[in-house]
């Protein structure tokens, strides 16, 4: 009925790009930081951030690990005074968004999500954003989870954030499903790849992208620990 084998017990699921659209939110935040600091530094002939560079460099990981990936790709070496003004700038632009309403829930991942639970599978959001459980609460799916692991306890608690598996691997432990009794469904890169890396018993790639980049980004998903590439969650139904 889901999709998955029966030896899996818990669903472990990324927030930006599976169960919400912020990842367009977030991406449009990066897009507008990044070129007002990059416009500063180099002026008028500066080289916009891209939707390339977004999925590289950002898509998926800590904000901070995010901005110094994005920035030393371009030479450029932030001290953390300069790391943490910029993820500051982006986080507020995305808090307003936020609060404006301007974020999405897809339909679908929600119904494979409530199908789950009532399938009697344990659930976690793991989710690098700052702002989890603000997004949750916005969209009304805050309940439909036993564990949270976002970025604010990935800070609290030191834990290393995506590509590395150790979030995921937190989720499972609070779940006390093992990993390889658990399903990581992540839409970047950095996600599958953690996934992948911690053991887990089954990798689900969302592929979001569109026009060009969707062959590309299908592939990039599978060659990075993706067992199996959907569009949407429902189609595991």
């Amino acid at each position: 009925m889901l999709g998955l084998s029966a030896a899996i017990r818990a669903c472990l699921f990324d927030l930006d790009g599976v169960l919400t659209r912020t990842a367009t939110v977030h991406a449009a935040a990066w897009r507008q930081t990044f070129d007002d600091f990059l416009r500063a530094r180099d002026g008028a002939g500066f080289v916009p951030f891209t939707a390339s560079d977004y999925e590289r460099y950002v898509d998926g990981k800590p904000r901070d690990d995010g901005t110094r990936d994005f920035l030393t790709s371009r030479g450029i070496w932030p001290d953390e005074a300069t790391v943490a003004a910029i993820g500051t700038r982006k986080n507020e632009q995305v808090q307003r968004e936020i609060a404006a309403g301007n974020v999405e829930v897809f339909g679908g991942s929600v119904r494979f999500l409530r199908a789950a639970r009532d399938a009697g599978l344990r659930t976690a959001v793991v989710s690098s954003s700052a702002n989890c459980q603000l997004v949750l609460a916005s969209v009304g799916i805050e309940d439909l989870f036993d564990v949270r692991v976002d970025g604010q306890v990935a800070v609290t608690e030191h834990i290393a954030g995506k590509p590395a598996p150790d979030m995921f691997l937190a989720a499972a432990t609070r779940l006390q499903v093992p990993a390889a009794a658990s399903a990581v469904f992540e839409d970047a890169i950095a996600g599958v790849a953690a996934g992948r890396a911690g053991g887990f018993g089954y990798v689900v790639g969302v592929n979001r992208a569109t026009g060009d980049r969707r062959t590309a980004h299908e592939r990039a998903l599978l060659e990075h620990g993706a067992d199996r590439v959907v569009s949407d969650l429902e189609e595991l139904l």
